[in-house]
């Protein structure tokens, strides 16, 4: 189990943290009965199905569950630990797991569990799984090879089946679902018991509309990111969003005066920004808004954060998405970048330029003219900080 809150409170706090949850998970499992090999073994022999029951159950709840914690902004998926899939490790090492779970008739958590509640059966299987880490640790050079076959990479289920998370999650639930009828059918056959499958109690009715509430609630929790985008793509929409907006002359004489409450937000590409780095800029890209870390920037508070882009329908996309995040104090730069361009870095080469303006705002753009390039190389020379989520490493 990787930290439980990064960043937040120390690693010391972190293990503490993780032994509690771990005393109460060991509590929960022997409570279950899960400390019997003969309620684990179940499962093989057909008499008792508890443990399909409660693996399903809480491989369900957790996908709703994180599904509607994604949708409503609660929890950054790319900051979720995905263990790496390795095909033929994953299948050796899960027959493997199968084989010492039938004989030995615990799995490596509830054998802990067992051993803790002093079944000395338990504590033999304990050992036999550090003797098994040891052999593979210290035979690692012969089975590396083995081992890291077939790298599929972080992948998930509904992205290698080329579906929905919403589609998949629903298929899965009832698939669940399903399986609880069936196995109800087996144990009742294996064990002898004459009972209906089918029985239309209001306690059965009552379990098979939860079931499918669940199943349907995928669909109506889509991935807040892609309801966003979906809204920023009909351009009616973003032009009619309300945003606040910074003229040129505003913003120029804010770079110039060095002023302490402007963050300007660069969206142009990574190679874009190189050619041309404003001050008191930080580059970002759309995804990094949807993200924990590098988002921090957009939360401080008494900050004008300027979006700027080449053009002034993308820096409207991007506040509208930043606005719809919850963030404040977003303004956009009005005619973009490209505007910003020719009316002050490139003031004066065109004859046109000062056509129409007064002379305070041809005096100051002159002055800004020669100024803001100069404070331009002056910021080319820092290094660049990359706004970057970091993933935390962990995960059983």
């Amino acid at each position: 189990m990787g930290p439980l809150v990064p960043d937040l409170i120390g690693n010391e706090l972190n293990f503490i943290v993780a032994l509690v949850v771990g005393i109460f998970f060991g509590a929960i499992l022997e409570q279950a009965g899960f400390s019997t090999t003969k309620k684990l073994v179940g499962l093989f022999y057909g008499y008792d199905f508890t443990v399909l029951r409660v693996f399903f159950t809480a491989g369900v709840v957790a996908m709703i569950g994180v599904i509607a914690l994604v949708h409503f902004g609660l929890l950054d998926i790319n900051l979720v630990y995905i263990n790496p899939t390795f095909l033929w490790s994953a299948i050796i090492g899960g027959l493997i797991m199968g084989l010492g779970f039938v004989i030995g008739g615990f799995c490596p958590g509830t054998s802990v569990c067992a051993a803790a509640i002093g079944k000395i059966d338990a504590m033999i299987f304990v050992a036999g799984s550090f003797i098994g880490v040891l052999i593979f640790a210290e035979g690692y050079p012969l089975f590396e090879g083995l081992y890291k076959a077939e790298n599929w990479g972080f992948v998930r289920i509904f992205d290698t089946l080329g579906m929905s998370e919403s589609v998949f999650a629903f298929l899965l639930t009832a698939v669940a679902l399903f399986a609880f009828w069936a196995v109800s059918i087996i144990e009742n056959k294996v064990n002898g018991v004459e009972i209906k499958p089918v029985r239309l109690t209001p306690y059965y009715i009552g379990l098979a509309a939860v079931g499918f509430v669940i199943a349907f609630s995928a669909f109506f929790l889509p991935e807040r990111k892609d309801v966003i985008m979906q809204n920023v793509d009909d351009k009616e929409f973003v032009q009619s969003y309300n945003l606040k907006v910074m003229t040129i002359d505003e913003f120029a004489y804010r770079l110039i005066d060095s002023d302490k409450k402007l963050q300007v937000i660069d969206f142009r590409p990574e190679k874009e920004y190189e050619k041309l780095r404003l001050p008191k800029s930080s580059s970002l890209t759309v995804d990094n808004l949807f993200e924990k870390e590098p988002n921090k920037i957009l939360s401080l508070r008494h900050k004008i954060n300027v979006v700027v882009a080449e053009d002034e329908m993308t820096e409207r996309k991007i506040a509208v998405i930043a606005n719809e995040l919850g963030y404040e104090n977003v303004m956009i730069l009005k005619g973009g970048l490209k505007e910003f361009k020719a009316q002050i870095l490139e003031f004066g080469k065109n004859d046109q330029a000062a056509s129409g303006l007064n002379d305070d705002t041809i005096r100051f753009r002159t002055k800004a003219n020669k100024i803001i390039p100069e404070l331009i190389a002056a910021n080319k020379d820092k290094g660049t900080v990359k706004k970057e989520s970091k993933r935390v490493i962990g995960g059983c």
